[in-house]
């Protein structure tokens, strides 16, 4: 089968990918900027999502509010949110609507004012926002976690930033920002939808053309995070907590070892990725050790993340560790069945196809491979993942998923 994608790169810079679905009265625009949290000035963390916060307040000629007004007022849905490795932008409206409202969402992200009141009333919601997660115990651990395990890597940040930071930062740092990284080139602009390709790349073109000029953000280096050589332990004693957290994490390949990403998908399910996966089997439904575990893999540009979580009374701890520790190894010497196999491909492959229904899924498909390598990796997934071998999951794991070679937040009640 034929990628049934079109990608263009525009003059100006800009990515363009486009799928015409005639059948579909919606047509979704995802902009994808490569400007996350990964691309932060050490000293400006949090900076990616709070001017994901700034752009919806608007630009010299739209005013805050104006833009959300517009868009409900034309029945469409707009949305936004930061990762690492970008910021994404995304509009889903009736066919006939787009060109009435495409102009304003471009007008946003190209133009974003960030007037200094509408900044600091914003500081304030996010500040907020911090201190919200701050009361989350599985964010707590989870940011835990990432610190411990990247030393290095600005994925051990937090996306928020921190709130001593934030009170220091200036409208001027997010304007700076904006214009260091909201460039053609860093911009990858989905559309999927009843619009011809034709139609499409004139309507990007005209409402994607009036960049600011490019400024320039204090240095920043992304260091590769080297392999864990040891058992990284972090203990987080919390209140009023009502179940313990078990973390386990460990790091993994980036996009460019794609193949490798989706042998660790694989693995995450028969470990812990569905209720008849082997730690949920045992832990859960046999030894009644945990209330819940489960493992999951989250592909990145660079270091991803496996990791295994569960949610037990605190006297439990050591010893869940220690049978997570003594399954990774079986996992390590014991081929897996062809069966457990099987089962864990068909799972992961009609989660796929799940994923696929609607047009604003298959432009988050293609936008998020687009923006970390290419948009024609989103159909191999399901090809790669029947590939796999009991044989070359076993090396995967010797590979990637040591028990001797960790890093683990444990959190108890005070």
């Amino acid at each position: 089968m034929g990628f049934p994608v079109s990608v263009t790169k525009l003059d100006q810079g800009i990515t363009v990918v486009h799928q015409n679905l005639a059948v579909t009265p919606v047509t979704v625009v995802d902009v994808w900027v490569k400007a996350g949290a990964r691309v932060e000035p050490h000293h400006w963390k949090g900076t990616a999502h709070f001017l994901e916060h700034m752009i919806f307040k608007g630009s010299e000629d739209i005013l805050p509010g104006d833009f959300d007004q517009i868009i409900e007022h034309n029945g469409g849905i707009t949305n936004a949110f930061t990762s690492y490795d970008y910021a994404h932008f995304f509009l889903t409206v009736a066919g006939d609507r787009l060109t009435q409202t495409l102009p304003y969402l471009g007008e946003i992200l190209l133009q974003a004012g960030i007037p200094d009141e509408e900044f600091i009333r914003e500081r304030d919601v996010i500040l907020e926002e911090i201190r919200s997660s701050s009361d989350d115990p599985d964010w707590i651990c989870f940011q835990s976690l990432c610190e411990t395990l990247y030393q290095h890597h600005p994925y051990g940040h937090s996306i928020l930033g921190h709130e001593t930071q934030l009170k220091d930062y200036s409208a001027h740092q997010l304007r700076c920002f904006h214009r260091t990284h909201y460039q053609p080139h860093n911009m990858t602009v989905v559309v999927v939808g009843n619009i011809e390709k034709k139609a499409a790349i004139s309507l990007i073109e005209k409402t994607f053309s009036n960049f600011r000029i490019p400024s320039e953000c204090p240095p920043h280096e992304i260091k590769p995070e080297p392999p864990l050589t040891e058992i990284r332990r972090n203990h987080i004693y919390f209140p009023r907590l009502a179940q313990g957290r078990l973390l386990m994490g460990w790091i993994g390949p980036g996009i460019d070892e794609l193949e490798k990403g989706l042998g660790l998908d694989l693995l995450s399910v028969i470990l812990g990725g569905s209720r008849t996966s082997r730690l949920v089997q045992e832990l859960r439904e046999d030894k009644q050790r945990v209330m819940d575990i489960e493992s999951s893999f989250s592909l990145q540009q660079d270091s991803s993340l496996f990791t295994i979580t569960a949610w037990l009374d605190p006297q439990d701890l050591e010893e869940v560790e220690a049978i997570i520790c003594d399954r990774l190894k079986q996992l390590q010497q014991e081929p897996i069945t062809e069966v457990e196999l099987n089962k864990a491909k068909r799972l992961l492959c009609h989660d796929y196809i799940f994923s696929t229904e609607t047009p604003s899924q298959l432009a988050g498909l293609y936008g998020y491979y687009q923006t970390l390598a290419h948009a024609e990796l989103a159909l191999r997934y399901p090809i790669l993942i029947q590939q796999y071998t009991a044989e070359k999951l076993q090396e995967l794991a010797c590979q990637y998923l040591s028990p001797e070679q960790y890093a683990i937040t444990l959190m108890k009640p005070c």
